[in-house]
């Protein structure tokens, strides 16, 4: 570069320093601005031999993300001089106990988060870039300012990735859809939320976003006009009730309007709700409310609002702190309008977010909605059993989730996700009592516990000593607290039928005259096809391996001859082929959905998927379901740019399937004859009753009975059980 070049870029750093200082949302002290001073040096004396892939100074990239940390999203001095300090651990000659010797301890923690994240590894492996997220997730408990950087620098990344290779523009387009975009929201920072999936279909759908993007650029003298034709309706009655207020418009996200035509399955001028109407007035504290239902009011007066399009976020406040009216009006033209009535405090917090609450709140207030937040991911990230892909689809669902409001029985109000049952709600109380859960009532009404809950609902949780979580829990919930502590005590249970189900089989193996030892259980998981001795011992435990598969393994055990006869025409290619064929007919079902359907499917060449594998379904639009692997290399495009498309899957072992049965039973009616057959079913393990009808004639009776079992031997165990029962004549099968 030649020294006039130097010189003029020296010039422009300089400006952007100034401009910084300019246009920080909080207020500096003297103090502030030297530490923000020191910290730019510092920055631009680490990176003065770095340039960027555009060739531009490589300071111009922290600068840009201390403004983006200033001004979009308004953190303090400490965040502004962190975000300038971002890469300098990482890239330069610079260490943590420089920043921390010049800086102080706070900023070192900031940037130590920060350089932890950006040595995280960037294969593209799903699951490996899970465990990363998870990581990434855990600098969340040094400090929350870690994410926000991080999110601003990811936001600057993609505003300047012009001058990557298209297949880093991919990747990191996806990911940011998969992970960036879901935190900005859940952070309240709308504004980047939005940016940042727009800039995502930038890259990941170009054709599709510039066709938007063209479409509403030729509409923006419309839209204006119209926003004047609804502000010319109320202006007249808005001054006359003498407020001070705006009124703006704003155009959806390309991403929203893109997602609207997807689902909708209309193109672009079908889509009537385009953008919405803020209407932003001033107000004390005080008058907040009472002003903005006075415009709601007037709105309404010249409007016919939609009676189910009502959300009143002032009266109860999103988890982000977000608070606003919004209703949707038949505006002019008969066409739906979102008018959006908020004061400027309440504008503010849309806003920034995070930010806006230290400067609006005082004291312990001032920090506590984030602290909520915080305290509820933190139970979301201790969780570290967790399979990592099923660990952030989870974790982002939380992120993502639309809130309902419900009371408990005192009156007191709960946040809980969109879509949320009984069961979330009960462990959002308490884990014990989510635990002990047996039954619900939602506004005094006894529901099952899988009822989705609407806002305003009052929920009561029906405890007992006895209960216990049982697997379709896991279809009763979609918080991811509840499924993490659900998942953990079926593990813990799952432990202790498998130590009773090892005792059980060492008692009937030495009746055949086999020692149970690390070779004969190693045998039986390879024979039982299954995956570790944990599975072994546990369907031994519930009676899913009966005496009669036992023997027939001690037949094959005790006949070495057999055996290695056997594995012989195992190796050979054809018959490994035959036996993956029966494997997944006969053994291992593919099941999809929370309900667990058995629909047409095939498997996806790119990644293979064999019974066993961890899978999830993808619908294409001309061969059906199509199953790929949760690590397959393409499972994060789709999951980013398709997830309406995706479907949960898992295979089952058949042997484990559960089929109905009904049984039909005759005898001399009795006093207590219900209770006693009802108490031998419900003690025998793992069988479920669905449905229970008895009917009584001149001292008979007859009952029928249709119950839940995994296989024939558990049915017989049942049948000879209820033959015992003093009174019962027949137990059939029908």
């Amino acid at each position: 570069m030649t020294q006039a070049a130097i010189e003029k870029e020296n010039k422009q750093i300089a400006k952007q320093y100034k401009e910084l200082l300019r246009i920080s949302y909080q207020t500096l002290t003297d103090d502030d601005k030297q530490m923000i001073r020191s910290a730019f040096d510092v920055a631009v004396d680490a990176h003065k031999d770095q340039r960027r892939k555009s060739g531009e100074a490589y300071i111009f990239h922290p600068i840009a993300v201390a403004k983006i940390v200033a001004s979009e999203i308004g953190l303090d001095a400490v965040s502004i001089a962190s975000a300038l300090l971002h890469d300098v651990v990482e890239d330069t000659e610079y260490t943590l106990d420089d920043i921390e010797r010049i800086f102080g301890e706070t900023v070192a923690r900031i940037v130590d988060g920060l350089t932890k994240i950006a040595h995280l590894k960037k294969d593209m492996n799903i699951s490996q870039q899970a465990e990363n997220f998870r990581k990434m997730l855990l600098t969340l408990n040094d400090d929350v300012r870690v994410i926000i950087i991080k999110i601003a620098d990811r936001y600057h990344n993609m505003l300047t990735m012009d001058s990557m290779p298209e297949h880093k523009q991919v990747k990191i387009a996806s990911e940011t859809l998969y992970i960036y975009a879901p935190l900005a929201h859940r952070i309240g920072l709308y504004n980047i939320k939005t940016e940042l999936e727009d800039l995502s279909l930038k890259y990941t759908e170009p054709d599709v976003y510039n066709d938007i993007l063209s479409k509403i650029e030729a509409k923006k003298e419309d839209q204006q006009a119209y926003i004047e034709d609804f502000t010319d309706v109320i202006k007249n009655s808005l001054d006359k009730e003498g407020l001070n207020y705006e009124i703006k418009g704003r155009m959806k996200s390309i991403f929203s309007i893109r997602r609207k035509m997807k689902m909708q399955n209309v193109p672009f001028d079908e889509i009537y709700d385009k953008f919405a109407i803020r209407i932003i007035y001033k107000s004390d504290k005080q008058n907040e409310k009472f002003l903005a239902w006075k415009i709601y009011s007037i709105v309404t007066d010249h409007f016919t609002p939609n009676p189910v399009r009502l959300r009143d976020w002032i009266s109860s406040p999103k988890s982000t702190g977000y608070e606003a009216l919004h209703i949707t009006v038949m505006g002019p033209e008969g066409n739906w309008v979102e008018v959006q009535i908020r004061s400027e405090r309440m504008h503010e917090i849309a806003e920034k977010g995070y930010a806006a609450h230290f400067k609006y709140k005082h004291g312990e207030q001032k920090e506590q909605g984030i602290e909520q937040w915080l305290n509820r991911l933190q139970e979301a990230l201790e969780n570290a059993n967790t399979n990592a892909v099923d660990f952030v689809e989870e974790f982002k669902l939380n992120l993502y989730s639309k809130e309902i409001f419900v009371f408990t029985p005192q009156g007191e109000l709960k946040s809980l996700p969109k879509g949320a049952t009984p069961l979330d709600f009960a462990f959002h109380i308490h884990t014990e009592v989510g635990l002990h859960t047996r039954g619900a009532k939602v506004n005094n009404k006894l529901v099952p516990l899988n009822t989705t809950l609407n806002s305003g609902d009052q929920v009561e949780i029906i405890t007992s000593d006895n209960a216990k979580p049982n697997q379709s829990w896991l279809d009763y919930t979609t918080t991811a607290r509840a499924r993490a502590k659900i998942k953990s005590s079926l593990r813990e249970e799952k432990k202790l039928v498998g130590m009773e189900g090892k005792e059980v089989l060492r008692r009937k193996l030495k009746s055949q005259k086999i020692t149970l030892n690390e070779d004969s259980v190693n045998k039986m998981v390879a024979f039982f096809k299954l995956k570790t001795s944990l599975d072994l011992f546990y369907r031994v435990g519930i009676g899913a391996i009966d005496n009669a598969q036992i023997k027939e393994f001690a037949a094959t055990y005790n006949n070495a001859f057999i055996s290695f006869f056997k594995n012989k025409i195992r190796r050979k290619p054809v018959q490994e082929e035959i036996e993956k064929e029966e494997i997944t007919s006969k053994y291992d079902l593919l099941v999809f959905g929370k309900e667990e359907e058995k629909l047409n499917y095939t498997l996806s060449q790119c990644c293979n998927p064999i019974p066993g594998d961890e899978v999830f379904g993808f619908v294409s639009v001309n061969e059906g379901i199509k199953v790929h692997k949760k690590n397959c290399p393409n499972a994060i495009s789709l999951q980013s740019n398709y997830a309406y498309r995706i479907i949960s899957a898992k295979w089952i072992d058949s042997s484990q399937e559960e089929f109905k049965v009904e049984i039909k039973l005759t005898g001399i009616d009795n006093l207590g004859l219900v209770n006693e057959i009802t108490a031998l079913i419900s003690d025998n393990m793992h069988v479920n009753m669905r449905n229970l009808n008895f009917s009584t004639d001149g001292g008979t009776f007859t009952g029928h009975i249709t119950v839940l079992v995994k296989n024939k031997s558990i049915i017989k165990r049942l049948t000879d059980n209820l033959k015992r029962i003093n009174g019962i004549d027949k137990v059939i099968r029908i």
